[in-house]
């Protein structure tokens, strides 16, 4: 039987939402905090993703805490190892592992009203028993795997790209990568060369634009270092670029209509095959899908052994895969370049509120809802970060980040000034904000721009995207509205300031 453990605040995750939320409690001079990471080391997702060409498609200095600026990222789009090593410094230069439980997977949490604490399960069978709950998972940390006909009968190997076999050697391996997404983008173009034949499985084609990706320069890391002052303009500077595009997702869909010309020209000047090109060239709205940003990506076509398939996945056999218009790939191993769970993810959630309510159930019966993207009306002292419908397709999420550990940092601090034990949102003011988004959602290119994509949930709504400029967030969350919340004493009455 496992132990209790008590503490003030439960973290879940260390990548740079779970890693935020527990740098803010230290600066707060909180220690009484726990945080439970499944995995035996920090990053999150710069951890678990290590495919070949792995790496950010926003710019190094706006993907990284505006607190713990790096001055000598080696290119203007971090690798991989480069994000990672960057968050373990950040871990150690706060102590972080001090508070960290590693290997400890959450497996569900349930409200106790009666003592208005949460109660925390998980893989080690120890019960964590905390006042407020953090769940800094991110969206991006359930690989969706494609259930293939006939793919328990496949003899060869087979791994997702989040979870890539290092052991297992592609060199003269035939082939198939399923899926088109940024993962695939960024390492089909690494293994192109290495492999004896590559088919790629597109079903939708996806926008890639050029990506803007340069060593940084010596004399800029040294600027930085010596003026830090020089680094925050740089990434003031490069903040308001990327918020510029804001403009077109929402609403002024001319711009994005504008680029995908551009870009169309782009991939035919890339691809030599024109009959290619055009099957490479989507049919939708630019944004209307995650844009990607790659060099090597469409050059890779040019390649007498990368192949593309349009048809779709018929079945796999034994040692081959075969497409819907009976064509038969022999391969030796498949790839999954499919993404992850996301809207979908929140249906894997056992958390259990006030009254028994069921986090999971209720979102799949009346939708995924949240306040801000953070909290959940019934669900007192529970706290998302990268929350429903505060993802982006323009900017740093980190910004995004920031913005809500300040924020959950505050309404810690409403709880304890007024005297509060718990604090649950109200269901009117969660209803207002959610009404707000889908109405600025629904003139979005997500919305009209000719395409399905992961942001939208199964009955099509968009349950992922902050719509609009990210400032306007950061003006949102700044500051705690008391009256947005009922504040609750252990009796369940409602503290005057909250009413």
């Amino acid at each position: 039987m496992g132990k209790l453990v008590n503490t003030g605040v439960v973290v879940i995750g260390t990548g740079f939402s779970g890693m935020g939320m527990a740098i803010q409690l230290r600066k707060e001079g909180r220690d009484d905090f726990v945080v439970l990471e499944k995995a035996t080391d920090f990053g999150g997702t710069w951890r678990d993703n290590t495919y070949p060409g792995c790496a950010c498609d926003i710019q190094s200095h706006m993907y990284s805490f505006s607190f713990e600026q790096k001055p000598d990222w080696t290119r203007s789009y971090a690798p991989q190892p480069e994000i990672h090593q960057y968050l373990r410094d950040v871990a150690a230069k706060w102590d972080l592992a001090r508070n960290t439980h590693f290997g400890v997977e959450v497996t569900g949490a349930r409200w106790d009203a009666e003592a208005s604490r949460w109660h925390v399960s998980t893989s080690t069978g120890d019960t964590y028993v905390t006042r407020f709950l953090v769940a800094g998972v991110g969206a991006l940390h359930l690989p969706s795997i494609p259930d293939l006909p006939g793919i328990e009968d496949f003899t060869g190997k087979a791994f997702h790209s989040a979870q890539w076999d290092h052991d297992y050697d592609l060199t003269g391996k035939r082939v198939a990568v399923i899926g088109t997404g940024a993962s695939a983008v960024q390492f089909v173009p690494k293994i192109a060369p290495e492999v004896a034949e590559l088919t790629l499985f597109q079903r939708t084609a996806p926008w890639v634009m050029p990506k803007p990706d340069h060593t940084m320069p010596a004399w800029s890391r040294g600027l930085f270092a010596k003026v830090p002052g020089a680094q925050r303009a740089y990434r003031h500077l490069l903040y308001w670029i990327n918020e510029v595009r804001a403009v077109g997702f929402n609403g002024h869909q001319g711009i994005l209509r504008l680029a995908s010309k551009l870009a169309a020209h782009n991939i035919r000047r890339s691809v030599k095959d024109p009959a290619l090109a055009r099957e490479l060239t989507p049919d939708y709205v630019m944004g209307c899908k995650r844009v990607l940003i790659s060099n090597d990506y469409y050059p890779t076509f040019n390649r007498a052994n990368v192949h593309l398939d349009t048809a779709g996945v018929a079945e796999v056999r034994a040692n081959s895969v075969v497409g819907k218009d009976g064509r038969e790939h022999p391969v030796d191993a498949i790839i999954y370049g499919t993404g992850f769970h996301v809207t979908d993810a929140f249906d894997y959630l056992r958390i259990t509120g006030r009254d028994g309510l069921d986090l999971a159930q209720l979102w799949r019966e009346r939708g995924i809802n949240t306040h801000l993207g953070i909290t959940v009306a019934g669900f007192p002292n529970l706290f998302f970060l990268l929350g429903p419908n505060t993802g982006l397709g323009h900017n740093s999420v980190v910004f995004m980040i920031e913005s809500q550990i300040r924020y959950v940092a505050e309404a810690l601090r409403l709880a304890d000034r007024q005297g509060a034990e718990a604090l649950d949102v109200r269901r009117s003011a969660q209803d207002a904000f959610n009404t707000e988004v889908q109405r600025k959602l629904a003139d979005g290119v997500w919305t009209r721009g000719g395409c399905t994509s992961w942001y939208l949930d199964s009955q099509g709504v968009n349950r992922t995207i902050w719509p609009g400029f990210t400032w306007r967030y950061w003006l949102r969350t700044r500051h705690v509205d008391a009256s947005d919340f009922e504040l609750l004493t252990r009796s369940r009455t409602t503290v005057a300031a909250g009413k």
